[in-house]
């Protein structure tokens, strides 16, 4: 198996085009033709890490953070990023990042957190916008059912938990040939005309370089008429954070205890408290002060989170508990759950998981 067939693993799972602008993802360092013959499973790239690689025989890193987040002008072992890619590359060893790619999933690493508190009924919290696409073209309608199922085969058609595909039968344009056209309706040298199909069908916009290249292929026409428009809707099961419900309300202190045990954090920063129970409880792992307003819209009594600042927390304004429990331990359970995905997706080789601690923040 290949890197590139690992990293296909990986992209079913969490589309690369689920991440973030800002975000670095994918392989950051390696060949996509590389035979892979053990994958190491970590939170972070660092140079502990490689050197675990390197003894486990391990050539292909998954990791979850990218150790290369902002441009490399030289690697001259100057710093811990240059000193990463350096040993890598002496290693002849690949390092593939997920990042906010598995932040944005359903089964990402908001689920993982939602799994350990045992959350009921969780959902996306802050579904994500401007991700849903509508392609309209035109068929002769003895063609009709040949084209819809090639694009249905990408995957489009099918948004969330729903599938859409609209076909209008007496569509308003007709076709016709002419002795420089190469159609597969009609004969060389005659000119003929054919009422036509509209398919209107939706897809993800991670789908869509898929999409166009099955159209142009499996369409009757030489020169394809189309258009791609951007729909308002928002994907459901895509999105950043989560928000679930504790099996039965909890006092304040007793929530922030089970918390802090279950996010083994050494300390939680929260807001004041509310003298109210907690129940409905959002989570997003990682820097995730940007979701306070989605938390509170959702009525949740709190967030979980980390990287909160002196000023969000006014943001709290009674109505949410605010709980900042740090960065690596909001994301905790993730390299577990890339361990336990591709362990369940590969044989052919061993799916080690990192052990140790990066996370480089340490509490008195």
């Amino acid at each position: 198996m290949t890197v590139q067939e690992v990293s296909n693993i990986l992209n079913e799972w969490a589309p690369l085009a689920y991440a973030e602008d800002f975000d670095n993802v994918g392989l950051l360092v390696g060949d996509y033709n590389q035979q892979v013959s053990n994958i190491l499973v970590s939170h972070d790239a660092l140079e502990n890490v490689v050197d675990e690689a390197v003894a486990k025989d391990c050539n292909l890193i998954v990791c979850f953070h990218p150790i290369i987040f902002s441009g490399l002008k030289k690697i001259t072992g100057g710093n811990y990023v240059q000193r990463v890619v350096q040993k890598a590359i002496r290693n002849d060893i690949s390092i593939f990042a997920i990042h906010t790619a598995l932040d944005n999933v359903e089964h990402g690493v908001n689920y993982g957190m939602c799994k350990a508190l045992g959350l009921e009924n969780a959902k996306i919290l802050s579904p994500k916008k401007n991700h849903i696409l509508k392609l309209t073209t035109y068929v002769p309608h003895k063609n009709t059912q040949a084209l819809s199922e090639a694009l249905f085969s990408t995957g489009a058609g099918s948004i969330g938990n729903y599938e859409e595909c609209n076909f209008q039968l007496e569509g308003k344009g007709t076709f016709k040939g002419n002795d420089k056209s190469n159609p597969v309706i009609g004969t060389a040298g005659m000119r003929h005309t054919e009422k036509e199909t509209q398919i209107n069908i939706t897809f993800e916009k991670h789908l869509q370089s898929k999409v166009l290249k099955t159209l142009f292929t499996h369409h009757p026409y030489e020169e394809v008429a189309y258009e791609i428009t951007q729909l308002e809707n928002r994907l459901q099961n895509v999105g950043m954070g989560m928000i679930g419900e504790l099996e039965t309300a909890m006092p304040e202190g007793d929530f922030l205890s089970y918390v802090k045990a279950t996010f083994q954090t050494g300390g939680i920063r929260h807001s004041a408290l509310r003298g109210k129970a907690i129940k409905r409880v959002a989570v997003l792992g990682g820097s995730g002060a940007f979701a306070i307003g989605a938390a509170k819209a959702q009525g949740a009594d709190a967030l979980i989170t980390a990287d909160l600042k002196y000023h969000d927390y006014y943001q709290a304004e009674n109505k949410i508990l605010l709980c900042d429990v740090g960065h690596y331990e909001s994301e905790r359970f993730t390299k577990n759950l890339i361990a336990d995905h591709l362990t369940e997706k590969i044989s052919t080789f061993a799916i080690i998981l990192f052990e140790e601690n990066t996370n480089p923040i340490n509490y008195f």
